[in-house]
């Protein structure tokens, strides 16, 4: 059963694997990380987990049975108790309920483990899977924007109701 894990140097490989499998998956949604990011990926890695010692940001990877990475739900500009969550999940499990899991998952570790009261997130108004996933999750719009020329919508999701504030002090 595939499970949610705090982002850790052993996870490179996975990663990579991941982000180039689904390039062309991704830029259909997202705009595209771009060349530099595949060939600084060692580099950049080691930057994101030093950035992840000072929690300002919080990354995590949704790890297969095979260890294969299937996701990838990040909280980052954490502060003030709030983050703002961005995720993204492997074109073999959409559809599957795999995103929806993540984000449900991330954002109870958010709460009883983080602290976090809010969370933001945001998408475009063409990405149908991505804002049904923050439906699904309690998210809740709050404003329109404009993503790379494509409209698209803020939400806010407000941990204290089934996410719980208690904190546990370890992930699980």
């Amino acid at each position: 059963m595939p499970g949610l894990e705090s982002l850790r140097l052993d996870h490179a490989p996975a990663l990579l694997a991941f982000e180039r499998e689904n390039r062309a998956w991704f830029a259909a949604s997202v705009p595209d990380r771009g060349d530099a990011y595949f060939e600084e990926f060692e580099e950049r890695h080691r930057a994101l987990l030093d950035e992840q010692e000072t929690g300002a940001i919080l990354f995590h990877v949704l790890v297969g049975d095979d260890g294969e990475i299937l996701g990838r739900f990040n909280l980052v500009d954490v502060a003030d108790g709030s983050a703002e969550l961005g995720y993204r999940v492997a074109r073999k499990a959409a559809g599957r309920g795999v995103a929806t899991a993540g984000v449900r998952e991330v954002c109870r570790l958010a709460a009883r483990v983080h602290g976090l009261r809010t969370i933001r997130a945001a998408t475009t108004l063409d990405n149908a899977g991505s804002r049904a996933v923050l439906a699904r999750t309690g998210f809740v719009p709050v404003g329109e924007e404009t993503f790379d020329g494509r409209p698209g919508l803020f939400y806010v999701l407000d941990l204290g109701g089934s996410f719980g504030r208690e904190r546990s002090g370890t992930e699980s």
